[in-house]
């Protein structure tokens, strides 16, 4: 049944239940409801929130959902589709700056799987430094750029300047290429090799620069360029 938020008890409604007991009582599809406020003619917001958590997994997967993806579901437009997203991301950030300086960068797979989801239906490159302390810990990540579809500009200036308002022991930098494909273009080996070089001079070392692609990655480091 297309049942609607009018037709259940006002004290059993997910906003008042909220109020009274807290948002932990609540079920992942009323939390949904509430961001989703209302549904309509047809279809009720419980019902858009079913068919939401019916396109993933687990409520886990909920967090690498696409625009494009809610808006298969018939009910949900543009704006509730963006507020939706809006607010896993909101979520995510919160969660990633409570658990930060938890964050092992030792390797190029660390990296990889705990920032992947940064470029999920990326159409541009995005240039992103991770800031470590002298344990590999993760102190700030920062985006510097974004650039066109097959270009990204960065000046090592500004790669350094947060490494020093950070106190940063290392450097990691990371950027995705929306062709899916990782190999290195050869402006991307070059601005290694010259970030590598100020970084000796600096006394702050680029410890890795990792492309992100298609569910695979290219470590420089692993490769030993770096």
């Amino acid at each position: 049944m297309n049942y609607l938020i009018k037709d259940i008890r006002k004290n059993d409604r997910p906003r008042e239940r909220l109020l009274k007991q807290g948002s932990a009582s609540l079920s992942d599809e009323e939390l949904i409801s509430i961001i989703l406020k209302t549904g309509t003619k047809s279809r009720s917001v419980k019902i858009l929130a079913i068919d939401v958590l019916n396109l993933v997994d687990d409520i886990q997967a909920l967090s690498e959902i696409s625009i494009n993806k809610l808006l298969s579901i018939k009910g949900i437009g543009m704006v509730k589709a963006i507020e939706l997203i809006a607010s896993i991301e909101l979520g995510r950030r919160i969660y990633r700056e409570k658990n930060n300086k938890k964050v092992d960068c030792s390797t190029a797979v660390d990296v990889y799987e705990n920032n992947r989801s940064l470029f999920i239906d990326k159409k541009q490159e995005y240039f992103y430094c991770l800031y470590l302390n002298n344990k590999n810990e993760l102190i700030e990540r920062k985006l510097l750029f974004m650039g066109t579809v097959n270009r990204s500009v960065v000046h090592p200036r500004e790669v350094f300047k947060h490494a020093y308002l950070t106190s940063a022991s290392g450097i990691i930098c990371m950027h995705n290429h929306p062709s899916g494909d990782v190999s290195p273009s050869k402006d991307d080996i070059m601005f290694t090799k010259a970030l590598v070089e100020v970084g000796r001079l600096q006394n702050i070392p680029i410890l890795d620069h990792i492309i992100i692609g298609d569910n695979n990655y290219y470590s420089f480091c692993e490769k030993g360029i770096i």
